[in-house]
């Protein structure tokens, strides 16, 4: 039986297609019979209880430049759909938060991936510091003090917004730097949130590896290399991806985590790993699919929708 999806995402006319995981996940669906409906955030809207959604269905088809049809405008009621794919961009702002409370109304009658509550729950930079002996160390703080007492203490760190994504204002900063207070401003000027200040590790020109995972399970890893004379290696930032396999280290680090990825409703989990450390748990759009793919490895769309349609007693 074939499931009706409705995707709340940023404007599907920009997405690269050859690098965009939220194209891979719903062409997956479509190859699979799945009807698609696509919607943006700020048009999602509560009326007298029923969450609505503005948008259009689409059919996609892998052709650079001209990937996508859609059909008129139409308004649905998503408790009507099978599921919804969260997968806009953050940052992770109160317009992201209020768009959990509304989709949180809905679910799990329709499924939505990830659980908006839990991605509410979990903020990225800070749920990772709920598992001990996984992190480098790592201060969060609007503190001037304090962070200056990091910095002293740790030498080069890396200094980064709360909540932001994809690599945005992270910066280096060496020991004795003197520019510590100057970014504090910046980062002010831009919001009241703290920042967060982790050791840098010198392991990241190797790579920062990515690893997706399915309902808790790891189903593989691309690592992405900073370009040079960078010390962010986001793909969207210049960074390069390349095949990598899973250490022994990376699995402790998803053996550790697993449970409480499902406990949440989790289930497609992008995680960050410099080394031996954890230094992100992504739920809110995570990327890399189709590298990961390409590079020989894993499905991870097959197996995300695997996973929906078993929840969704599609056997």
């Amino acid at each position: 039986m074939p499931l009706q999806v409705a995707v709340q995402m940023d404007p599907l006319e920009r997405v690269n297609i050859e690098t965009d995981t939220t194209f891979f996940l719903m062409l997956e669906a479509q190859t699979r019979g799945h009807g698609l409906f696509v919607y943006a955030p700020d048009r999602l809207t509560l009326d007298d209880g029923r969450v609505l959604a503005r948008g259009r269905a689409v059919n996609l088809r892998a052709v650079r430049g001209d990937h996508h049809s859609v059909g008129e405008v139409e308004v649905r009621d998503l408790s009507e759909a099978d599921v919804v794919l969260m997968r806009h961009d953050p940052p992770f702002d109160m317009a992201y938060i209020t768009a959990t409370y509304l989709l949180e109304k809905i679910h799990p009658a329709t499924l939505v991936v990830n659980n908006p509550a839990e991605v509410r729950n979990a903020p990225e930079k800070l749920f990772v510091t709920g598992f001990p002996g996984l992190q480098p160390p790592t201060l969060i703080s609007s503190d001037p003090e304090a962070l200056h007492d990091f910095h002293a203490r740790h030498g080069d760190v890396v200094l980064k917004p709360l909540y932001g994504g994809g690599g945005s204002g992270v910066v280096k900063l060496r020991a004795g730097d003197p520019n510590l207070d100057a970014l504090l401003e910046l980062h002010a000027l831009i919001g009241r949130e703290p920042v967060i200040a982790q050791k840098f590790i010198p392991a990241v020109s190797a790579g920062d590896k990515r690893i997706l995972l399915v309902d808790g399970e790891p189903v593989g890893a691309i690592n992405r290399i900073p370009a040079d004379g960078q010390v962010r290696s986001n793909l969207a930032r210049g960074g390069r991806a390349e095949a990598v396999d899973l250490t022994a280290r990376d699995r402790e680090i998803c053996d550790t985590i697993a449970l409480e990825l499902k406990d949440r409703g989790l289930l497609f989990v992008g995680i960050d790993v410099i080394g031996d450390y954890l230094t992100e748990i992504n739920v809110t759009s995570p990327t890399g699919a189709q590298q990961l793919r390409r590079f020989g490895g894993p499905d991870a769309a097959t197996a995300l929708w695997d996973r929906i349609e078993a929840i969704r007693g599609i056997v």
